[in-house]
């Protein structure tokens, strides 16, 4: 009777010690799909305020930053390269653009996730001009030392194959 008691006690330990991990690695899991929304809330703060410290403290800061931006070139490669790209943009504004994110879906889990979401931007450019696109953003964070920060971006918008033109207005 005894060595059923003890073996009941050690499985019923071991059982109490796999829930207690379980639910405390559930939150962390739960929370990432809200660190990575108010990391989006950050950025869209910080490129409406123009503040490039603020708006590049989103990103990783490595020469292993890889962007697909809209604005050529085909590609950014590193963190200085495409804090060059946000400064002449914003340098392009003349009052604090607009960035309305909008179907944000995120995904992932402890040290990596992804997004995609719809963005709309638009200011009044120097040379006069109104800029006003809709553009799909595709993110994908890591998690380095428990803060979410986003390790590739690609930004683009649909093309008529027909026309070859850019569609910079694309609904649904």
């Amino acid at each position: 009777m005894s060595k059923r008691i003890g073996r009941a006690i050690a499985v019923t330990s071991v059982a109490l010690l796999v829930i207690i991990a379980w639910r405390a690695q559930a939150p962390a899991v739960a929370d990432f799909d809200q660190e990575i929304r108010m990391l989006e809330d950050r950025l869209a703060a910080a490129i409406r305020a123009k503040d490039i410290d603020k708006l590049m403290a989103c990103y990783i800061n490595s020469p292993k930053l890889v962007v697909f931006d809209l604005i050529p070139p085909r590609q950014y490669t590193g963190w200085d390269a495409y804090k060059a790209n946000w400064q002449g943009f914003l340098g392009q504004c003349t009052d604090s653009p607009s960035w309305e994110s909008s179907d944000l879906h995120v995904q992932g889990g402890q040290g990596f996730a992804f997004s995609h979401s719809i963005a709309h931007v638009a200011c009044s450019m120097k040379n006069g001009n109104k800029m006003d696109i809709i553009l799909r953003v595709t993110r994908c964070y890591a998690n380095f030392k428990g803060q979410w920060l986003i390790a590739h971006e690609h930004i683009s918008v649909p093309v008529d194959p027909a026309t070859g033109k850019a569609d910079l207005q694309s609904r649904p």
